[in-house]
């Protein structure tokens, strides 16, 4: 454990505050959808956490996980001979949150990823479990057949063991939503990974039309269809992106390819997230578009959708079920017909900095409903529930 427990308050009112634990495994301080629940939840409520790193701030008291206790790491043996139950409280991260929170009582525990909930419900808080689940775990690595024989029928357990017995849950998306429903039996509410808002105005489109596209360079993300589609464009446009190097293989390949296009095409190095609205800020137009390859990609709604629009930029998106929805539903942009380089061109060739003004100024229109702010009061309600029954 690290951090000191704040000292006890004891003021009258202070004795109504609820305990809360908010279980992650994921380094606290950088993961911004359990970062929204902590700014949310400690206004109210004693709030402790357990995950990777130092506090967040404004907890009463923290767990921290030590680094060499990896939440990835399943026993080989366990999965391949289906002892899941050895296999759950054997996995270094469980074992040791479950030695360091033993004994200590709460009356809600918001858990976050499935990994997390047999643990929560272990500690059995007064007014029970809170899943939130951050994408449709059972098939989180698809794409990869030893996870689909290994790793799925375990997570698939998880979920009937222990997430089925949650008492409320969220998720990120209505076609995850609908998913854990149709398998699981039980309908998570959404709370979107939207930004929080910002309070900025749409600066005027020029020529060229200046693309962005921030995030991690990844090769299932196809990243090179944005290379690509610039470098062909018959359009007056330019694309500047600023990428995390998850697969520095195919961080070199985008930066070889932008070569290609000299002043059309730059990779930057990415920014702080508490920068990158404002960086956003100075371009006209926010693009993602995300190839299908997995369930979770078919149904993404990631938060640079959401940045795009506090940025007050336009979006182009591929024909991504929720992307696409927030799109249409907003008048913020262009949905491309599918997911290839010729599809994206036909738009980037017809781009217009009237249109893009007009999507600028539907992202300034937005941005509130469309802001994080918006999004935490589900999770605020869903906590004022479980704490009332």
């Amino acid at each position: 454990m690290s951090g000191e427990a704040t000292p006890a308050r004891t003021d009258a009112g202070a004795q109504a505050r609820a305990r809360v634990l908010i279980l992650s495994f994921s380094p606290l301080v950088s993961d911004a959808r359990v970062l929204k629940q902590v700014r949310l939840l400690v206004a109210d409520h004693d709030v402790t956490t357990c995950g990777y790193g130092p506090a967040p701030e404004g907890v009463v008291d923290h767990v921290e996980i030590p680094a060499d206790r990896p939440a990835w790491r399943w026993s080989r043996a366990a999965l391949l001979t289906r002892r899941y139950r050895r296999a759950y409280w054997g996995n270094p991260a469980v074992a040791f949150a479950r030695g360091a929170l033993a004994g200590r009582r709460f009356d809600v525990v918001l858990a976050d990823d499935v990994d997390t909930v047999g643990l929560a419900l272990w500690l059995e808080p007064r007014c029970g479990v809170h899943a939130d689940l951050h994408e449709y775990a059972p098939r989180q690595k698809e794409d990869l057949l030893r996870w689909r024989l290994f790793v799925a029928p375990f997570v698939r357990w998880v979920c009937r063991r222990f997430v089925a017995r949650a008492r409320s849950w969220t998720t990120v998306g209505e076609g995850i939503a609908a998913e854990y429903e149709r398998r699981f039996g039980f309908r998570p509410r959404v709370v979107t990974n939207a930004t929080p808002y910002a309070e900025l105005a749409p600066v005027p489109t020029g020529r060229p039309v200046r693309l962005v596209h921030s995030g991690a360079a990844l090769a299932d993300r196809h990243l090179e269809t944005l290379v690509d589609a610039v470098g062909t464009s018959r359009g007056a446009v330019t694309l500047d992106l600023y990428l995390t190097p998850n697969d520095p293989a195919h961080l070199a390949d985008l930066r070889e390819r932008a070569v290609a296009h000299p002043g059309r095409v730059t990779v930057h190095e990415p920014v702080p997230y508490d920068q990158l609205v404002a960086t956003l800020h100075r371009y006209d137009v926010g693009v993602m578009v995300l190839a299908p390859v997995t369930f979770n990609y078919r149904w993404a709604l990631p938060n640079k959708v959401f940045d795009y629009v506090q940025a007050r930029l336009g979006l182009i998106v591929g024909p991504s079920p929720e992307m696409a929805r927030v799109v249409r539903d907003a008048g913020v942009g262009a949905i491309t017909d599918d997911f290839s380089v010729e599809a994206l061109v036909r738009v980037l060739d017809a781009l217009d900095p009237a249109a893009v003004d007009g999507w600028k100024r539907a992202s300034a229109a937005h941005a509130r409903e469309l802001s994080s702010e918006s999004q935490v009061v589900v999770w605020a309600d869903a906590i004022t529930r479980l704490l009332a029954e």
